[in-house]
């Protein structure tokens, strides 16, 4: 909670501070939003495999494995269910809108066009299976 209460302001004025640069500089000011978010992905993915990597004999051998084991398992079930629904909801845009069309033309076909949105929604369900398995393996 004090964290929010922190990243708050400090948000709002990055986010204020972005604007107007952009009303002043224009496309200068996205390339510096790019390589600013650059920066923050690269230390992202460094900190991720500091985390991952395992620390040579700090804690024994079976310490170690275990507790790399469960948080890599934790890791692949957090990227299992983001992955899966992005994906569903993709699925399910072009699904969706393509079942409407088809429903303004021919209302008849409301059965069919909601099975295949299902299907497409079946996709999240699928990552969440995946979880499901990798959390019980930690």
């Amino acid at each position: 909670m004090i964290t929010w209460l922190i990243a708050l302001p400090v948000l709002a004025a990055v986010i204020g501070a972005f604007r107007l640069l952009a009303r002043r500089r224009g496309r200068a000011a996205l390339g510096w939003l790019l390589g600013v978010n650059a920066a923050v992905l690269a230390g992202a993915v460094a900190l991720l495999v500091t985390a991952l990597a395992d620390p040579a004999g700090a804690a024994g051998p079976t310490a170690a494995t275990s507790s790399g084991s469960g948080s890599a398992a934790l890791i692949g079930a957090s990227i299992a269910v983001a992955g899966a629904s992005i994906g569903a909801a993709i699925a399910v845009a072009y699904t969706g809108a393509a079942a409407i069309a088809a429903l303004s033309e021919r209302p008849e076909l409301f059965g069919r066009a909601m099975v295949i949105v299902g299907l497409a929604e079946g996709i999240a369900v699928y990552g969440l299976v995946v979880a499901v398995l990798l959390i019980g393996k930690a």
